[in-house]
């Protein structure tokens, strides 16, 4: 038996981590994050690993790379009939398209420009009517996207903020990614800049409750030991509702969250 037939990964995990190594604060070069995306799809973690992300001002210099594989487009608002002509022949297995202010505006633009089979997720702004965007997204087979971290401490949503918004997807069942800040398993202050983390193993344990107080509760937690606990105690119906809901979220690092799962005891790894 090889490495990968021997090592599992657990379906919490499957598909779980987009890679975003061409975006900041990773900024590896596309001549570098193509082969490295291939590597990571021939190492034994593959099965973990969701499309490379690129954005639409990239395409030229990847469709030169020949990668081989299927992406997911990063589009601005506007941008999408744009977006989808520079990627005709690459293999595009999702679209993440920053909404305007009228997000009903952006589900019709993509019912009538987005290709069939080709998935979408639509990133809503991040604002005290973000229940008006959930509403717009319930129903459409969109997935929604949030932004959880970024360059500066204001891209950081508080435990609040993002406990109603994984509460609002769970009321109207409304599947989601997340982008951002979340390559560790374990919320944590950053020693460098002081800014709050959330961790992927709480919003994972989050994903799995619509009461707005225990997802803010879950969210808050910074005992990566009672997380792992509360990990392994789910059952394969409460792992396949988690991840029916939270589906994926953007990583500059692969290797960081494989790191910590391992570190956790929630991961064999070689």
């Amino acid at each position: 038996m090889d490495l990968g037939e021997a090592m599992t990964v657990p379906e919490l995990y499957r598909g779980l981590f987009d890679d975003a190594a061409v975006f900041p604060p990773g900024d590896l070069p596309l001549a570098e994050a193509v082969p490295a995306h291939r590597a990571h799809r021939a190492a034994w973690h593959a099965a973990s690993v969701g499309p490379l992300l690129a954005p639409v001002d990239r395409l030229a210099e990847l469709r030169e790379l020949e990668p081989g594989f299927a992406i997911g487009l990063v589009v601005g608002p506007g941008r999408l009939a744009e977006a989808l002509k520079a990627a005709e022949g690459l293999d595009v297995a999702t679209v993440e398209y920053a909404a305007g202010e009228d997000v009903r505006a952006t589900v019709a633009e993509l019912d009538a420009l987005l290709p069939a089979g080709v998935g979408a997720a639509v990133e809503l702004p991040r604002s005290p009517r973000v229940e008006d965007g959930l509403d717009a997204l319930a129903g459409t087979g969109y997935r929604a996207k949030y932004r959880t971290g970024g360059l500066g401490w204001s891209a950081f949503p508080s435990v609040t903020e993002l406990a109603g918004f994984l509460a609002g997807c769970a009321e109207r069942e409304l599947p989601y990614k997340c982008t951002a800040g979340l390559h560790n398993a374990v919320r944590h202050t950053d020693l460098g800049t002081g800014y709050e983390h959330h961790g992927f193993l709480n919003l994972l344990l989050a994903a799995g409750t619509s009461d707005r107080a225990q997802a803010a509760e879950l969210l808050a937690e910074r005992d990566g030991a009672r997380l792992a606990t509360a990990v392994e105690s789910l059952t394969a119906a409460q792992v396949a509702g988690i991840r029916r809901s939270f589906t994926s979220f953007g990583t500059c690092s692969i290797a960081e969250p494989l790191e910590d799962l391992a570190r956790l005891g929630l991961l064999e790894t070689p």
